[in-house]
């Protein structure tokens, strides 16, 4: 088959995965039906490559991996770093300061790791319902990898408090809200968007090829780089105006209806 897309790239939670973080068998199975009629399907998440490697291969996915909100770009087979965005920890004292003064929630990601010097059991519980096992350090300060994402986590009130004293926070990286209750702060140059074009670029497939699937704020540069960019039902309205079509929410196998119409061409 002819496909009208070479390069497929989903987001993860929300997008791909319902609110009880399920991959139905309706989405696996159109996803699967994609990658075997030749498109390169690509996790474009901001998870991190250690907590999405297993939806890959529950979907008989190999390729490439982007994670971290577009901070790193992986071979999945080889586990081989293809690009990165990082940063020294030391960007993030205002940050830190800022965030121990108020009370919110962080974690900072390296490449595989996650680490956090403090806890409630309400982040306790976020971290199992993700299945992620943070590492507890005395002070993430410390920490000695570059950071590819520093997300923080609070009520919706908290995260829209954050967002409008960002300016007191003295950090030069950039903040993006990933959902309701977290906003990533990133490299400036870390996007999905920029992600997905270098990896379109070096694959010589042009936009036009490429179609991108996702629900919230931090997918809008993908959306809009990819030829056709399509958000969840479940979407804020500004994702929905950013994208050019909208599809089922994620709880309906909204991914599955997108790519039996655009991609297998099926209804």
């Amino acid at each position: 088959m002819n496909l009208p897309y070479q390069l497929i790239a989903l987001d993860v939670d929300g997008t791909l995965l319902t609110d009880d973080h399920v991959l139905t068998e309706g989405t696996k199975d159109a996803v699967r039906r994609c990658y075997e009629e030749g498109a390169s399907i690509v996790l474009c998440t901001g998870r991190s490559p250690s907590n999405t490697f297993y939806l890959m291969e529950e979907l008989g996915l190999k390729g490439i991996l982007i994670a971290h909100n577009g901070g790193i770009t992986m071979e999945s087979e080889q586990r081989s770093v293809l690009h990165s965005f990082g940063f020294p920890v030391e960007e993030l004292a205002g940050l830190l300061d800022y965030c121990r003064n108020t009370g919110i929630h962080y974690d900072a990601n390296t490449v595989y790791d996650m680490y956090i010097d403090r806890i409630t059991p309400r982040e306790q519980d976020m971290y199992v319902r993700f299945g992620i096992r943070p590492i507890r350090v005395e002070d993430v300060i410390a920490v000695d990898e570059p950071i590819l994402k520093f997300t923080l986590f609070g009520t919706s009130e908290d995260m829209d408090r954050v967002e409008r004293e960002w300016a007191q926070t003295r950090c030069s990286m950039v903040p993006i809200r990933s959902g309701d209750y977290f906003i990533d702060v990133m490299h400036p140059q870390a996007t999905k968007g920029n992600a997905l074009k270098q990896l379109a670029r070096s694959r010589q497939i042009p936009a036009e090829q490429v179609l991108a699937i996702g629900n919230y704020n931090n997918d809008t540069a993908m959306l809009q780089f990819a030829g056709l960019g399509i958000a969840m039902g479940n979407s804020p309205e500004a994702v929905k105006s950013a994208a050019d079509l909208t599809t089922a929410s994620n709880n309906e196998d909204g991914v599955r209806a997108a790519l039996l119409k655009h991609v297998l061409q099926l209804s």
